[in-house]
C-alpha cells in the first residue's frame, strides 16, 4: 500500500510540475527560435534579444516600471511598517477596527474595483495620471501586505528586549530605530519584496491610473500580445524569468549561510 502511494506521489508530482513549468520552458525555447512565427521552429537564433535592446518602446516601458516599483514599494514598506507596528503595539485604541478594516480592504476587494476607486479620485482632485498616480496607486495597494507581513513578525516578538533598553535610559524613538527596527528587518525587507513584486506584476490597476508617458512594461505586453505574440515578447520573458531565477537562488544560498552561521 505504501509503495503504490509512493508512486502515486511521484506521478502526482511529475504532473504537477508539467503543468506549471512545461509553458516557461516552450517560452524560452522559443525565444531562441529564428522564424517570426512562434509556432514555426526555424532554428536557433539571438537575433530577438538585440531587437530586444533596440526597442525604444519595450526599454522605455520597462524604465517607467522599475522606476515606479522601486519608488511605491519603499513608499508602501514605510506606510506599511508603520500600520503593522500600531496594530501590533497600540492596543485596542479607538476606531482599531476601521483602522484594521481600511488597512486590510485592498487584500480581499477586487482589482477592477481598487482601480476604478483611485481613478475616481484622481478625477476628483483634479491630478493628472501619470507616474504620481501610478506611484500612489501602487503603494496604496502594496502597503495592506507590508502591514500584515509586519503585524505578524511583531506578534511574537519579546518585549523584554525593549523594555531592557528603556530601563538604561533609551527613549522611544532609540528603542525602535535600534533595537525593534533591527529585529524586525527580515520582515520588512521582506514585505518591500512583495511590494516590488506586485508592482511589477500589476496591469489592471495601472490601466486605470496610468497616464501619457507612464506605460508600464505589463501594459505595453498586453497591448502588443493582443495582436499576435512577437519573439522580442518572449525574449523579455526568457530574461525576467532569469532574473527571478537567480533573485530565488540567491535568497535560498543567503538563507542557507544564515542557518550555517547559527549552526555554527
Amino acid at each position: 500500500m505504501n509503495k503504490q502511494m509512493g508512486w502515486f506521489s511521484w506521478i502526482a508530482l511529475g504532473l504537477g510540475f508539467t503543468f506549471l513549468y512545461l509553458p516557461i520552458f516552450i517560452l524560452v525555447l522559443y525565444s531562441f527560435n529564428d522564424s517570426k512565427l512562434v509556432t514555426v521552429w526555424g532554428g536557433w537564433t539571438l537575433r530577438w534579444y538585440g531587437e530586444l535592446f533596440a526597442n525604444d518602446g519595450l526599454m522605455n516601458a520597462a524604465r517607467v516600471t522599475l522606476i515606479v516599483a522601486v519608488i511605491a514599494s519603499t513608499l508602501a514598506t514605510v506606510l506599511g511598517t508603520l500600520a503593522g507596528f500600531a496594530l501590533a503595539r497600540l492596543g485596542r485604541f479607538k476606531g482599531r477596527t476601521l483602522f484594521s478594516g481600511m488597512i486590510l480592504a485592498p487584500l480581499v476587494m477586487p482589482e477592477v474595483i481598487t482601480g476604478l476607486s483611485l481613478l475616481l479620485t484622481f478625477v476628483a482632485l483634479s491630478v493628472d495620471r501619470g507616474f504620481l498616480t501610478l506611484i500612489l496607486a501602487h503603494a496604496t495597494f502594496s502597503m495592506c501586505y507590508v502591514a500584515v507581513v509586519v503585524q505578524s513578525r511583531l506578534a511574537g516578538f519579546d518585549l523584554s528586549v525593549e523594555e531592557a533598553a528603556m530601563d538604561l535610559g533609551a527613549k522611544p524613538a532609540t528603542v525602535f530605530f535600534r533595537i525593534t527596527l533591527p529585529l524586525i528587518l527580515p520582515a520588512v525587507v521582506a514585505g518591500w519584496l512583495l511590494s516590488f513584486t506586485l508592482s511589477l506584476d500589476d496591469l489592471v490597476i495601472a490601466n486605470f491610473v496610468s497616464g501619457p508617458g507612464s506605460t508600464t512594461l505589463p501594459i505595453k505586453i498586453w497591448s502588443q500580445v493582443r495582436l499576435g505574440v512577437s519573439p522580442e515578447i518572449n525574449a523579455l520573458s526568457t530574461i525576467l524569468i532569469g532574473l527571478v531565477a537567480l533573485g530565488a537562488v540567491a535568497a535560498s544560498y543567503v538563507q542557507k549561510r544564515r542557518g550555517w552561521g547559527q549552526e555554527a
